[in-house]
């Protein structure tokens, strides 16, 4: 990793990668629909930074500017692809580091009432709900482009693991709340 780029940066090539230019801004409507599953995704300050950064690298390139709304494209240089690649090819998987605010609160839960424990799990399995729906419906947005070879093959396995991870996160928190209203 030559550029020494932060995640983010790599975020954001990867977002650029689809075959389209794209503002800061609709970079960072990508960036929400897509990357709020598994990724955090950037402030819209981080994405002008990241850009700035990415554009000065020549990573990225502005490549118009839409006199409307005075919004520069950007698009990924080829310079920008080999980076991506090189980052993909020699960067270790790693870990995830797990910031679980339901398994931290539950942690001390002996500080509270067990139905106040019980109301955290019930709430957290609500959001998990909401949560797979939408990734539901974003798995189900990339159908038709997911076969082997096709552009979204890759972000419509990245959906089908997030939706097998939201239904092992609801499997533990029912399990767990069985055990908390167990006493």
């Amino acid at each position: 990793m030559g550029q020494g780029l932060p995640v983010t940066s790599y975020a954001l090539l990867g977002l650029l990668t689809f075959g389209d230019e794209l503002t800061g801004y609709e970079l960072k409507q990508r960036a929400d629909n897509t990357l709020r599953f598994y990724w955090t995704s950037p402030a819209m300050s981080q994405v002008y930074s990241e850009l700035a950064r990415l554009a000065e690298q020549e990573l990225v390139a502005p490549v118009s500017e839409d006199a409307n709304r005075r919004a520069t494209r950007y698009r990924i240089t080829q310079k920008g692809r080999q980076e991506l690649h090189t980052w993909m090819r020699e960067t270790p998987a790693g870990f995830p580091v797990l910031k679980h605010p339901v398994a931290l609160r539950l942690l001390i839960g002996h500080v509270a009432e067990p139905a106040d424990v019980a109301r955290l799990l019930r709430d957290y399995l609500d959001e998990l709900e909401l949560q797979r729906k939408d990734l539901a419906e974003v798995r189900e947005s990339l159908r038709g482009g997911d076969a082997p070879g096709e552009a979204f093959r890759y972000p419509s396995l990245v959906a089908d693991w997030g939706l097998a991870y939201y239904d092992s996160e609801a499997t533990i928190a029912r399990e767990i709340l069985d055990r908390v209203e167990d006493g």
